[in-house]
């Protein structure tokens, strides 16, 4: 029997076992934690490399999108320093949301996303960019190339999303997001992502 090449005899471990993707930085792997229809948060447990649940989700906001994050990719100082008002990056990998029209209903997979734009979210301080893509060869979504052509509705969902998710009540959110950018922008987001990636891990 001739086993595949490469060959894992164990999991490889979502962030640092996988590609970033087929043709970066235009279109990249995601690896997917969270899907539309989940109302507790989930995360990466850095150390196994298994989704471990974070917290319930305390408002009725549902995730807009796929959401995941790039493996091989880290926000570090060079994300940070795109970042106007940034004092850091958060030391994790570069977040995506991953857009198709049909349904994606199962988390842990992984898929080609073609990326379009993204929102700088500042959260206390620290850079936490939200990549914006498409599935690759979606059937609605393939021909879209930037941000501009993306229905600025579903882009105001996600800057909705971002505010509230983390509201506690009687607490000021610590949390800020600027105007969309464009795919050129993203583009550089992930390349510095990459860079810090190399420069953190190896």
């Amino acid at each position: 029997m001739n086993f595949p090449n490469p060959f894992f005899s164990w999991r490889p471990h979502p962030w640092h076992g996988l590609d970033i993707g087929p043709n970066p930085p235009q279109v990249v792997h995601a690896y997917i934690e969270m899907t539309p229809f989940d109302l507790a948060k989930y995360e990466i447990d850095k150390k196994t490399g298994y989704l471990r649940v974070d917290r319930p989700q305390r408002t009725s906001s549902h995730p807009p999108s796929l959401y995941g994050f790039i493996p091989k990719t880290y926000c570090g100082k060079r994300v940070s320093a795109l970042m106007k008002n940034s004092e850091k990056g958060d030391g994790d990998p570069l977040d995506i949301c991953v857009y198709s029209e049909r349904p994606i209903t199962k988390s842990e997979v992984i898929l080609n996303a073609r990326v379009i734009g993204g929102l700088p979210m500042l959260d206390d301080g620290e850079a936490d960019d939200k990549i914006i893509a498409v599935l690759a060869n979606d059937n609605l979504w393939k021909d879209i190339q930037d941000i501009e052509e993306f229905p600025e509705i579903i882009v105001e969902r996600l800057r909705h999303y971002f505010t509230t998710y983390k509201l506690i009540p009687g607490k000021e959110s610590n949390v800020s997001i600027g105007e969309a950018y464009n795919r050129d922008h993203a583009e550089t987001v992930i390349k510095a992502s990459i860079e810090d990636y190399t420069e953190e891990f190896g």
